[in-house]
Order: structure tokens, then C-alpha cells, then sequence
């Protein structure tokens, strides 16, 4: 079997933050049956060692870059899956989420931080801490660990590397001071290595250097090159264009399934839409909304940052208030002024609008089987995991035409579709899109076609996998 080491900065559910977090849990879940032996490795978070039963394996480990000494621990998810622990308390055992204090405020030393984890991940793939399991294949994913490829490229019989970008506008960026105390050979800081306009990007490492670089979606990969979304790397990505390619994420069905979803009840499927009758009048009495089964109701789990659009959303239901019966509910945390914009909408739209700060799973699977339509306006979305866990419970995306979610919605009207999308980022776009939406939800026969083409989609891990296997070999066969 092929022996992947997964290098990823989260795993859920240890420590996450978004889709990244799903991915590196459920991909390498899912390779086993392509002929994979998988194992992940992450930083020792507070969350992480809170949640798993960890054993020691190293305790002496050191690296250039960091003063004192590292001990890896091992641990196992309910899945099976082995995970190293790079615990250093110093950078990683923190109050706070993953990247930043309880104010909310980023860590000022993450590239730091990461960094020294890249210099372990590459320092465990040439060893034997993992006593016989020596991986073939390093699996890196986004800025945080794009050291990792950097620092292998010339070390002989080094494995194979694989870096995957999950959202190119998160760079990694530190200063030179940074570089020098992290002591990094002075051939990586240069334009052609790490350097970026005047600063170190870590991204840099895994898009020039890996053997092979992979984004969440073929259409995103295909925007990356483009100066409006290559973040200035677009240039790069251009010339490595031979070795890059876009692979749309896939989701455990096992945790995203209506009929069996232990989250929700009563369990429904193709054969039973009437059953999401039940969830959606539960919701709205969870909201404190009217029932009003005309109403078309739209549900959001999400980021509350500026790529999601949150703002888009804001000012089109307040267009369209007046105009058609809608209802919304929405789940998420973020910037403070989309908190506060929200909470104003909700106010102002008592009845109408319902509104939790913050993140529950439950109620987020609760969101999704009781809504009519999700709301997924983002300005750029690599690939988007809630559009394709909507589609599986009948909820039709309403979303911009842009990355994944271009490649996992189908709006083109030839009796297939099974959402909704627009093409501008903008107000009006985004309520043109509510328009159709609604009134397709008023023709019962129309929306049910569309539910039911949106649940026959297969977005499990099974052809995804196949293609990162796939890539493996081929490097490995060189």
C-alpha cells in the first residue's frame, strides 16, 4: 500500500475552522479503499489534546528554529485514523481558537508557529520516529504547511510531495526577521523560493516546490491563474500549470445522510419530501419565526467574513422584504460589523429573520434539513462544503457562479438543476437569483424535481479519492 502522511493544520473534529478541517478528517478516511495506508500529523492544540488519548512516541526531537526540544504523541479517531501530535505548548497550547486569542485577534507569530511545524513534519517524513512507517508521500494542505515541500525538494530519498491549496488568499506572510530566526537557508529567500514582494510567503513553498499542487475544484483552479483571483501568485501558478490540478472536495456521507443523520428526526429521503415539512416548522419555532409555509425559507451556515457575501445577503432580503415572503436563518461568526449588521437585521425583521452567533453542528445539520433554500452568496468560493451537503437534503443552493460551487451546482434549466446561481457579486444579482428561486418554489412539481436531482448527486469521497490516488502513483512511479 501507498503510505501518505496528511501534513494539515486541522482535523475535525480535534480542531477546525471550516472546510480544511473536514477534508484532511475524511479524505484520508476514504483512501484505504484505494489502496492508501494513511496517517495525519497536527499541531498539539488545547482542543486536541482535550479530545484524544495521546501516547508519547519521541520526546527529544529538535529543529533548526526552535531552542528546546518537541515530543510527538500518537492518538487514534473514532475513524481509525492514526494522528501524530508536534506537541510544543509554547506555540500551540493557547487559549483561544487555532489562529487566534479570545479577543479574536490573529496570533502575530503564526507564520512562526506553522513554520516550525513544517520543520517537523519534514524532519519526521526522512526519519523513524514513526518507527517502521516511513510515508512514501507527504500530503501537504494550504500556508501552513507549505514549508514542508520547501524544505524537502533537495534532500535525497525524500517522499514524494503533494500540496493542496484550499484558499489562496491566506499567504503565510512574515517578515525577514522572522525568516532569519527561523533559520531557512538563505537560497529560499528570492523571488523564484519564498520571497514575495519584500516578505516571506510560506504559501510559496508548496505551490514552487511540491511535486504535484491540487485545489479543492477544477474551476478554482482555473481562476487561480487569473490576476483577479491569483492573490499575485496567479504568475506562478501559471508556470507550474503542468504539475497543478482541481479536484472538488468530496463529504462523508456517513455524517451527511437524511435518512440515517442522527442530528435530525424524523429521517427523510427522495422518496419522503414531505417529511421536511416537520423539520422546517421545528426551525422556525427554534427562531422564533412565523409559520408561514409560503414563505420561502432561506437557511446560511457561514464565516461571517467579506468572501462570503453575508453582506450581499443583508442588503437583498432587506431589497426584497417588501416584495416576496421570505424567511431566514442564520448560523455563523465572523467580523464584528456582519455580527452587528445582522443582529440589526433580525431586529428589524422580527419574525422574519432569525439569527445564532457562533457555531453548532447540531443545529447546523437542524439549518440545513429545515431550510428550503441555502443562501451561499460567496465573492469566491474554492470549492464549499455546505452546497453539497444541501443538495444531499433536498435544500437547493442559491449561490454565486464562481469556484465549486460552479462545478457542484447545476442551474442549467435542462431538467437537472438543482440550484440556483448568479454571476455578479452584487445586490441585484444575488436578488434576481431569490426571484427565480421563489418562484420556482411556488410550482410544487418544479421544486420537487429539483430537490430530487439535487439528492441524486453523488458528492461522496469515491471518485475524488480515485484521482488524489491516482496522482500518488504517478509520482511515486517516477
Amino acid at each position: 500500500m501507498l503510505k501518505i502522511l496528511f501534513a494539515c493544520s486541522e482535523i475535525h473534529p480535534l480542531a477546525a475552522t471550516g472546510g480544511l478541517g473536514e477534508v484532511c478528517a475524511s479524505l484520508p478516511v476514504a483512501l484505504p479503499a484505494f489502496g492508501c495506508d494513511c496517517r495525519a500529523i497536527i499541531p498539539g492544540y488545547r482542543s486536541v489534546r482535550d479530545k484524544l488519548r495521546l501516547t508519547p512516541i519521541a520526546s527529544d526531537l529538535r529543529v533548526p528554529g526552535w531552542p528546546g526540544s518537541i515530543q510527538i504523541l500518537r492518538g487514534d479517531l473514532e475513524s481509525g485514523l492514526a494522528v501524530y501530535v508536534v506537541d510544543v505548548p509554547e506555540l500551540f497550547n493557547r487559549p483561544g481558537s487555532l489562529y487566534a486569542a479570545e479577543t479574536g485577534t490573529e496570533w502575530p507569530d503564526n507564520p512562526f508557529r506553522f513554520a516550525i511545524f513544517s520543520r517537523v513534519v519534514a524532519a519526521l517524513a526522512t526519519g523513524h520516529a514513526f518507527g517502521d512507517w516511513r510515508p512514501d508521500l507527504v500530503h501537504c494542505h494550504d500556508w501552513q504547511t507549505g514549508l514542508v515541500p520547501a524544505l524537502l525538494q533537495a534532500l535525497p530519498r525524500r517522499p514524494a510531495t503533494v500540496f493542496t491549496i484550499h484558499n489562496l488568499s491566506y499567504l503565510g506572510q512574515c517578515d525577514y526577521a522572522t525568516f532569519q530566526q527561523l533559520e531557512l537557508p538563505g537560497t529560499l529567500w528570492h523571488l523564484d523560493a519564498l520571497e514575495f514582494y519584500g516578505s516571506c510567503a510560506l504559501i510559496k513553498g508548496g505551490i514552487r516546490f511540491a511535486d504535484a499542487v491540487t485545489t479543492v475544484s477544477p474551476n478554482y483552479a482555473r481562476e487561480i491563474q487569473t490576476p483577479e483571483f491569483g492573490h499575485g501568485l496567479d504568475g506562478l501558478l501559471r508556470a507550474r500549470s503542468q504539475v497543478l490540478s482541481g479536484i472538488l472536495n468530496g463529504i462523508d456521507y456517513r455524517q451527511w445522510n437524511p435518512a440515517a443523520d442522527r442530528l435530525i428526526a424524523p429521517p427523510y429521503d427522495a422518496d419522503r419530501l414531505d417529511t421536511k415539512a416537520e423539520h422546517r416548522r421545528a426551525l422556525c419555532q427554534e427562531f422564533g419565526l412565523r409559520q408561514e409555509p409560503t414563505a420561502l425559507l432561506l437557511g446560511a451556515v457561514s464565516r461571517l467574513t467579506e468572501q462570503k457575501g453575508i453582506d450581499l445577503a443583508i442588503d437583498a432580503f432587506n431589497a426584497l422584504a417588501k416584495e416576496l415572503p421570505l424567511q431566514l436563518v442564520l448560523l455563523g461568526s465572523g467580523e464584528q460589523r456582519l455580527q452587528d449588521a445582522l443582529r440589526t437585521l433580525a431586529q428589524a425583521h422580527a419574525g422574519r429573520v432569525g439569527l445564532r452567533i457562533g457555531y453548532d453542528e447540531a443545529l447546523a445539520h437542524r439549518i440545513i434539513a429545515g431550510s428550503d433554500a441555502l443562501l451561499m452568496p460567496s465573492r469566491f468560493e474554492p470549492c464549499g462544503l455546505t452546497q453539497l451537503c444541501s443538495q444531499r437534503y433536498g435544500t437547493p443552493p442559491i449561490a454565486r457562479r464562481t469556484g465549486g460551487l460552479a462545478d457542484s451546482i447545476d442551474d442549467s434549466g435542462n431538467g437537472g438543476a438543482t440550484g440556483f446561481l448568479f454571476d455578479a457579486p452584487s445586490t441585484n444579482a444575488l436578488a434576481g437569483a431569490i426571484r427565480r428561486a421563489h418562484a420556482s418554489f411556488r410550482d410544487t412539481a418544479a421544486w420537487r424535481a429539483r430537490q430530487r436531482a439535487g439528492m441524486a448527486r453523488d458528492f461522496s469521497w469515491v471518485a475524488s479519492a480515485a484521482l488524489y490516488r491516482d496522482i500518488y502513483r504517478r509520482l511515486l512511479s517516477r
